[in-house]
């Protein structure tokens, strides 16, 4: 059980409102940058003369941080305090976007976007584990629906302002983070109230994550690099590091007096099962998320700000329908759901990959973005609640970081990958006949992903034999909270 605020938060006080005032922003930071970037890809290599691996690396550089440190930003939170940890995360990303929208080269940009990582592996956590920490009963359950909802509009709202900032210029996507963090540390050390886990290991996996972001990023290196030079053997033995370096973490975890990852997690079936299917189904979003943008804008000609809210379709259905669909999925199953939401998801890919010169949105564009959005309306909810459901009392907080790191991780590789494979490499994004055969190719990869991820879970997710599990009174997660559930990672529940 964690300590909690000095007096119980309810959700119509004026300290409830603060406190969730704070966290909406705070999440929301992390959440702008993991989309609103992307739009601005075009315009920032043509500034520095990128190639388009140095693209990929803006993007990765921030994911593989994220990814290798959010497990331990949560452990650091419930040890140290989950406000300190939390504005401590906000300031570093703060100081991280002054770097990115400051950067003089591409090089730098990237370093900047590996510290933002850092940052927001530090404050997304603490997010909703604040939440979790400050109201209690039906209020907990209020608030968290209500940072989800709120998360959601900031998440429609987002592609109109990138694409209005990146219109101006490009490093205005990082800079106007700076006020935004500065209202969050003020509102934080004035209004929340800081707990912290009384019984969190006074033993912290530094091990592990050192192993998990070399083997991640080594990983991420070689395959980024045989895209652009080929398989060399500096790619090969890089890419051998990487792996090894995975292999360690596991058997490090194994050894661990507090691992991020507990191994008992995957002797679940339905647990790991779900979570390759998490590594699917991610992996083909990230690709999507950065190639869509940039096909639009290089190809289809359109204006940065019509190439983001392109995308916004996606959002509004996911905040109609997510809802309903975890709920359906508690009716009969997640099995339905995601199967046939993954096939819907994965015909729209395919029709986004129609886009090309002289594309139009009403014809070209929306009718794949609207039967994508609802495949994954159709997924999502179901896909977390079904990690939830699969992990024991104790284990639900670090279940839900494990899937919403996994789901990260997924990205990383296959925006490194994906694109090699389908021969997007060098100054293709700047070549429109070149880049548009490459981007069919990757879609076309990318549906065939969601396509496993459907199988899969028709066949790993049949309903369980025997009687049925009581019910929990209230559910551990319940799907009337999630209103929006998120297309870069899964919502991350708050640990207890």
């Amino acid at each position: 059980m964690s300590d909690t605020a000095p007096e119980d938060v309810r959700m119509g006080s004026a300290r409830g409102r603060w406190i969730l005032l704070t966290t909406v922003l705070g999440s929301g930071l992390a959440m702008l940058d993991s989309t609103v970037v992307n739009i601005a890809l075009e315009r920032i290599g043509a500034e520095f003369d990128a190639s388009f691996a140095a693209l990929q690396w803006t993007i990765n550089g921030y994911t593989l941080t994220l990814a290798g440190l959010i497990l331990l930003g949560g452990s650091l939170g419930d040890r140290f305090g989950r406000r300190k940890i939390f504005v401590i995360g906000v300031v570093w990303f703060a100081l991280a976007s002054a770097l990115c929208g400051l950067a003089p080269s591409v090089e730098f940009l990237i370093a900047g976007r590996a510290l933002q990582g850092v940052g927001g592996a530090l404050l997304t956590p603490g997010s909703l584990a604040l939440i979790s920490a400050s109201f209690h009963g039906g209020d907990r359950a209020a608030a968290i629906g209500a940072w989800s909802g709120l998360g959601g509009v900031a998440g429609a709202v987002g592609p109109f302002l990138g694409g209005f900032l990146v219109e101006w210029t490009w490093r205005a996507v990082f800079l106007i983070n700076l006020p935004l963090a500065a209202i969050v540390v003020v509102v934080a050390l004035r209004h929340v109230p800081e707990s912290r886990d009384p019984q969190a290991t006074q033993h912290l996996d530094v091990p592990g994550t050192v192993l998990a972001v070399a083997g991640l990023g080594a990983l991420t290196w070689a395959l980024t690099a045989a895209g652009e030079d080929g398989v060399t053997p500096v790619v090969i033995v890089t890419g051998a590091v990487g792996v090894l370096s995975l292999v360690a973490f596991v058997l490090a975890e194994r050894r661990s007096r507090a691992p991020l990852v507990p191994g008992e997690l995957f002797a679940n079936a339905r647990f790991t099962g779900a979570n390759v299917v998490t590594l699917l189904v991610y992996g083909a979003l990230g690709v999507n998320f950065v190639l869509v943008v940039l096909q639009l804008q290089v190809v289809a000609g359109f204006s940065p700000l019509a190439a983001g809210t392109a995308m916004l379709p996606i959002t509004v259905i996911m905040l109609l329908l997510s809802a309903r669909s975890g709920r359906l999925a508690q009716r009969i199953g997640p099995r339905w759901p995601m199967t046939i939401g993954l096939l819907l998801a994965a015909t729209g890919m395919l029709l986004l990959g129609r886009i090309g010169p002289g594309a139009s949105y009403l014809v070209d564009v929306l009718p794949a973005v609207a039967l994508f959005g609802l495949g994954l309306a159709g997924t999502v909810a179901p896909l977390t609640a079904t990690v939830l459901d699969a992990a024991d009392d104790r284990h639900v907080g670090i279940a839900s970081g494990v899937n919403n790191a996994i789901a990260r991780a997924a990205g990383l590789l296959a925006v490194a990958l994906i694109p090699a494979v389908a021969g997007i490499s060098g100054q293709d994004y700047t070549d429109p006949p070149a880049f548009s055969e490459g981007y069919r190719a990757a879609m076309t990869i990318s549906a065939g992903l969601l396509v496993a991820g459907a199988v899969l879970s028709a066949v790993l997710l049949r309903p369980r034999r025997g009687p049925a599990d009581p019910p929990t009174t209230p559910p551990r997660f319940p799907t009337e909270s999630c209103t929006h559930c998120g297309v870069t990672a899964p919502q991350q529940y708050p640990r207890d």
